[in-house]
């Protein structure tokens, strides 16, 4: 009689191994600093490349909980009114004779209601989209932000406080150190716990999930209370850096992080990606941004540069290459 053997383990291939998202995206960035190198002589320097990582690390720490937010299927394009909340009240705070470290605190903690309130309002009412809710919260938080301190700025801050954006841990600016630390704890809960199987589930079909005892409308609240906490951190880490602030600070980094996480092959539809991809496309971005900067690269030139990578992450993967399937999860 024949022996069956009979496993769950899928066999080791090569070729689909290097066929993945990631790669492609090494690939691409690999690609960037040669092409920035024959661009500027100034380019390959590791002081200049290590300080431009406090120019654009801020708005990444809100891609680290976005993935979790596009593998649900949602979206959340309210994060950046949710920065200039936290910061202007802040500062706000701070101004009226509230000790930094406590000011600080507030901060993150409204940075964390908004979330919730957002992933509060999706859950509660089902037939309205997440674009349509963080929508209508993004006008709201940004107007809480105009009404606090109108036009004006707001600084003046105490001077250890600029550690934050600009300081360094030996040779290593704070700021890389501290975004590497909750990338890892972040990876950890999407790929190596129970909660980030159930996010990658209600990704793929959120009524099995509801049906296999998934909470899930707990599942996105949480989400998207982590969303405004990281927004809130984004705020302390880029107030710091430019020293003072307005209501409207960050405009427009819904648009760079919704762009990170596409382009590092985490799918809108939701149910896949990983968050080393969404890493990978912050440098990638960060650095494409730090080369033609040196030459003076009109900024609508890297917008249709950036377009081009976005459909490349969108049209590569479908393509079959050999017989195969270049994958992004």
């Amino acid at each position: 009689m024949e022996t069956r053997i009979v496993t769950s383990k899928k066999e080791f291939n090569l070729k689909a191994y290097f066929l993945q998202w990631e790669w492609m995206l090494v690939v691409i960035f690999l690609l960037v600093n040669v092409m920035n190198m024959n661009l500027s002589e100034f380019y390959w320097n590791y002081e200049s490349l290590r300080d431009a990582t406090m120019t654009f690390l801020d708005k990444a720490f809100i891609v680290l909980p976005m993935v979790f937010i596009m593998i649900l299927g949602d979206i959340d394009i309210s994060v950046a009114s949710i920065v200039a909340l936290s910061s202007v009240i802040m500062a706000d705070l701070y101004n009226s004779g509230v000790p930094m470290p406590v000011a600080m605190a507030i901060s993150l903690a409204v940075g964390t209601l908004c979330g919730f309130i957002n992933g509060f309002l999706i859950v509660k009412y089902k037939e309205l989209s997440s674009v349509i809710v963080t929508l209508a919260t993004m006008i709201i938080y940004r107007g809480i932000a105009y009404i606090i301190l109108e036009d004006q700025a707001a600084g003046s801050f105490p001077e250890w406080f600029g550690f934050l954006g600009w300081g360094y841990v030996g040779s290593i600016p704070f700021i890389l150190i501290v975004f590497t630390v909750f990338a890892v704890l972040f990876a950890l809960l999407l790929h190596k716990t129970t909660f980030g199987r159930r996010v990658y589930a209600m990704g793929n079909n959120i009524t099995a999930s509801r049906f296999s005892g998934v909470q899930v409308d707990k599942i996105k609240i949480v989400v998207f209370a982590l969303t405004g906490l990281m927004a809130a951190v984004t705020a302390l880490f880029l107030t710091s850096r430019m020293g003072s602030t307005r209501p409207n600070v960050a405009t427009g980094y819904e648009l760079d992080v919704i762009a990170m996480v596409v382009l590092g092959g985490i799918s809108t539809a939701g149910g896949r990606g990983r968050m080393i991809g969404a890493i990978l496309a912050v440098f990638l971005i960060g650095f494409l941004r730090y080369g033609l900067g040196l030459v003076n690269v009109p900024a609508q030139m890297l917008l249709i540069i950036l377009g081009l990578l976005l459909i490349l992450a969108v049209m590569i993967p479908k393509l079959k290459w050999g017989g195969g399937k270049l994958r992004k999860s």
